[in-house]
């Protein structure tokens, strides 16, 4: 596998999904809930299903940008013996059975403590194809990126609605794979989002960069997903799949579940 692959796995997906005017569905779940079997059968699972990108959640003991949902799922991840060496194991083995982008998503901590370089080398060769870090300031991330961009992994921005127009500016042009819009202040699950209210702040990211802008927090039906998708790149569903996998049963039954519910959310971006 070499790092040209990796660096356009995701801007080839987008390229392939403008060509065919469709927008990317990314869906979020949380590695290891609940244990790294099921999420080694999901990933493939859901990207058969029409997923366009993977965002996959590494579990971490504080997660405070994350709702309640979430925050349930990283602490059962926990309890299962989830760790950052053991979910690349698994990424590695997910790519024996699918080259959908999968987009690691997570907190500074565990990325730190592993080694940025060695973290860095070891998710390159594992297949991962990009990072989001949710509580690293800009201002901080230089020594990661530089780690990220030397294994060919992209560096994902996250833009608020909080974010003032000049720093906005400067995360887009800095961003790589694409641009993380997030909806809403507040955590992830929190509430639904009200998509007039964003399609002016997305349009006005678009008209800084050609990185591809996807919109997530709040969106969790396929009325939500099809709103979102008349303006934006992508669009990122998390806890509504969360939830779903929250409730249990054997395997098969959980993934036929996810897969439904995959199916009926990518009809909203075609």
């Amino acid at each position: 596998m070499t790092l040209v692959v990796q660096m356009k796995r995701i801007e080839k997906t987008f390229s392939t999904l403008r060509e065919k005017s469709e927008k990317a569905l990314v869906l979020f779940l949380t590695a290891g809930d609940p244990d790294m079997e099921a999420t080694e059968a999901l990933v493939p699972a859901l990207a058969e299903a029409g997923a366009d990108i993977i965002e996959l959640g590494f579990p971490f003991s504080d997660p405070m940008a994350d709702g309640p949902t979430i925050q349930a799922s990283s602490e059962r991840a926990l309890k299962g013996g989830a760790t950052l060496k053991g979910i690349l194991k698994s990424v590695r083995n997910i790519r024996f059975k699918t080259e959908v982008p999968i987009v690691l998503m997570g907190y500074y901590n565990p990325v730190f403590c592993y080694g940025l370089e060695a973290f860095s080398r070891d998710a390159a060769a594992a297949g991962v194809d990009g990072l989001l870090i949710v509580d690293l300031p800009p201002e901080e991330a230089a020594p990661l990126r530089e780690h990220l961009r030397a294994h060919g992994l992209a560096y994902i921005t996250l833009i608020a609605p909080t974010t003032p127009p000049e720093r906005a500016e400067k995360l887009v042009r800095e961003s790589e794979g694409f641009v993380y819009y997030v909806s809403m202040t507040g955590v992830t699950g929190s509430r639904e989002i009200d998509a007039a209210d964003i399609e002016g702040e997305v349009a006005r990211l678009k008209s800084m960069s050609d990185v591809p802008v996807a919109v997530g927090f709040g969106i969790s039906t396929p009325a939500d997903v099809k709103a979102v998708a008349g303006f934006a790149d992508g669009v990122v569903v998390g806890s509504a799949l969360v939830k779903i996998i929250a409730g249990g049963g054997h395997l098969d039954e959980l993934a036929a579940k996810v897969v439904s519910f995959a199916r009926e959310l990518k009809q909203g971006t075609c």
